[in-house]
């Protein structure tokens, strides 16, 4: 009888919970990197489509405007993952990165066009991708302005914002909805959260794109809905400044602006995250500007050719888990797929049919998401109740709900501070930076208030 050998000792991590640090740097032989990098843009093609149509429909894009749109952020999508994944310079993080239009830089990015124009939008994004450019010597400094507290505040006051966009796809401008397009949107999300419930691997992470496919087939189908491509076919590429010369207005700018410096805290958990999955010791002092500095510089391509701000995604580390590849290479391929579909103008052309009620369905799942996002992040915060925590979190939830609420609040302000405080996002994000610096954290300004129960 063969003895069992003894287990390893505590202090050294076997091989299941330490990959291989060399398996992020290994190639990938062409049989298998093909289906492998497919898998990984089925599994996030779904924002890019969701967060074009969004903004085509909220800015009542022409869908010859719309599938340049989207041919524009697939080519930047797969030059950002070609660029994270294998690093030019001191530019890429040389991880397996995926790049994708931040949903929440989207909201910002709208709300900036309908108070101030699609150009001052575009010269918003190019902005804050200078601005974040700008500030990354000073990285160590800035980060520890955005803890959870800050970031979850952020991201629930844009995922709120963000809802109220997306009903106005289904509603209209007006607010008014027909009953077809409202039932045409739950139809949508009913199958995306079918897809997801039903679903596993890499098709439940395509749940968005199987609801937006099935709330198309059920328009068709019942006449709910009309299924139109833009005209066009070939191989073309986007246009340039679709939205004419950018202008630059900073105090218009400042939602992004906030953004730009916000997500420096999220560029560090993801790539300590990402670090971690491929077996490499993190090291966010060098890899986190890398990584930072290629979303700046797609984010300035963005700008030019009419999209928010794009941003690396961490969202395909979960592949890689269930596959065991790890291979930056992968990415890099899915990368190299992205630029193709953006150059194929009929894939492009024919997205741009959908109806706009199966957008703003699936955008009220996509949002909903990022407002659920801001509530576990606020959940790492110490909101026990006895510490600066709570209060902190409560007023600047109060000040960023206010301009949602009340939109008229500020009616009588200044131009500039109607911008300031008319953004939910800013305001209450710029509250909660300042009262997290006033009140130290180990303060105890005793229980909030509660008003007496009613009988």
């Amino acid at each position: 009888m063969t003895a069992t050998p003894p287990p390893p000792p505590a202090s050294a991590p076997s091989s299941r919970t330490r990959p291989d640090p060399d398996a992020v740097d290994a190639p990938v032989p062409l049989r298998r990197l093909v289906p492998l990098s497919a898998q990984h843009v089925l599994a996030m093609i779904a924002a890019p489509v969701s967060t074009v149509f969004l903004v085509a429909g909220t800015l009542d894009m022409p869908p010859g405007a719309t599938a340049s749109l989207l041919s524009a952020v697939l080519l930047l999508c797969g030059a950002g993952a070609l660029l994270q994944s294998l690093g030019v310079w001191r530019i890429g993080g040389r991880l397996p990165f995926v790049m994708l239009p931040g949903g929440a830089a989207t909201a910002l990015f709208l709300q900036i066009a309908q108070e101030h124009g699609a150009p001052t939008a575009a010269g918003a994004v190019l902005l804050a991708a200078a601005l974040l450019l700008a500030v990354l010597p000073l990285y160590a400094r800035v980060v520890r302005l955005f803890p959870p507290l800050v970031m979850g505040v952020t991201v629930l006051l844009i995922g709120i914002a963000m809802i109220r966009v997306a009903a106005r796809l289904v509603t209209g401008p007006d607010g008014t909805g027909e009953p077809r397009a409202v039932l045409l949107a739950a139809l949508t999300v009913a199958a995306t959260v079918a897809a997801y419930v039903f679903l596993r691997g890499v098709w439940r992470q395509t749940s968005v794109l199987i609801g937006m496919a099935a709330g198309t087939a059920a328009a068709v189908a019942t006449g709910l809905g009309a299924f139109t491509p833009a005209a066009g076919s070939g191989f073309a590429l986007p246009a340039l400044l679709p939205f004419g010369a950018p202008r630059f207005d900073v105090v218009a700018a400042l939602p992004l602006l906030v953004f730009s410096l916000t997500t420096l805290a999220e560029i560090t958990g993801q790539t300590v995250l990402n670090s971690e999955t491929v077996g490499r010791t993190p090291d966010p002092a060098r890899d986190v500007p890398r990584v930072a500095r290629a979303d700046a510089l797609v984010s300035l391509a963005g700008g030019l050719f009419g999209t928010s701000v794009m941003v690396t995604s961490a969202e395909n580390i979960g592949i890689g888990r269930l596959t065991g590849v790890r291979s930056r290479f992968v990415t890099a391929g899915a990368g190299a797929l992205l630029v193709a579909l953006g150059l194929a103008t009929p894939v492009s052309r024919a997205l741009a049919g959908i109806p706009e009620a199966v957008v703003g369905g699936s955008a009220l799942v996509v949002y909903a998401v990022i407002a659920v996002m801001g509530v576990e992040m606020l959940r790492r915060a110490d909101l026990s109740g006895t510490g600066s925590g709570t209060l902190t979190a409560s007023i600047a939830l109060a000040v960023g709900l206010l301009p949602l609420l009340a939109p008229d609040l500020y009616a009588g302000f200044p131009g500039w501070a109607r911008t300031i405080l008319g953004s939910g996002v800013v305001a209450g994000t710029v509250t909660a930076v300042l009262l997290g610096a006033l009140l130290p954290r180990g303060a105890r300004p005793g229980p909030l208030p509660v008003a007496p129960a009613r009988e």
